[in-house]
């Protein structure tokens, strides 16, 4: 590894497009050995994830269309950080009961992830919810679009890990929300972080 890192630097920025979710840009940057490079990059709001863990060692997944790849994938309740002033902790309740009518007591951080760093800045934290409990009915919140024909089912968190080695499971943060998990389990739960721990820099 070289002794002194190169510095890439953007020479100019030109905006393609800006959007309630994510903006496109391309940025001219400079290169090591001189000369600069074009590139396109999504920068997106963020995002959050969440393992629910039930008491008889399940996990919550749901199964919904995408359309970017046209058809239902296994995920876990996720959504964008994306209302000013909520801290991740609260998007990640706040999706877990949106998305599967569940509350949590107890939250920690599996793991954060950059989903797709070729192209877009976005990150990922997982968090894992126990102490799991049923929103009641008259507070549960109505799902549309794609969100109404959500799938909810409760696996082993065992058969859930086999499904990802499997190809069954390829949403990004549910696989690593799932391996993590599971490894977390394994060792006794001491590799979590506090739900408020920082993002990494």
């Amino acid at each position: 590894m070289s002794a002194v890192e190169h510095r890439y630097e953007v020479v100019s920025r030109e905006q393609r497009l800006s959007g309630r979710i994510f903006d496109v840009v391309t940025e001219e940057v400079t290169m090591p050995g001189g000369g600069t490079g074009l590139r396109d990059i999504v920068r997106h709001v963020g995002a959050v994830a969440v393992v629910a863990l039930d008491d008889a060692g399940q996990v919550v997944l749901i199964r919904q269309y995408r359309h970017p790849v046209g058809r239902h994938l296994w995920e876990l309740p996720a959504g964008l950080t994306d209302v000013e002033g909520e801290d991740l902790a609260a998007a990640a309740a706040r999706e877990l009961a949106e998305e599967v009518d569940l509350t949590a007591g107890r939250m920690d951080v599996l793991v954060d992830l950059h989903s797709s760093p070729g192209f877009t800045n976005e990150l990922v934290r997982v968090f894992l919810a126990r102490d799991l409990t049923d929103v009641p009915a008259e507070q549960r919140h109505e799902r549309r679009d794609e969100e109404a024909d959500l799938q909810i089912v409760r696996l082993d968190l065992d058969e859930a890990v086999s499904m990802v080695l499997a190809g069954e499971i390829t949403n990004a943060s549910c696989v690593a929300g799932l391996l993590a998990a599971a490894r977390a389990r394994d060792t006794g739960w001491s590799v979590l972080r506090r739900a408020d721990a920082p993002l990494p820099r």
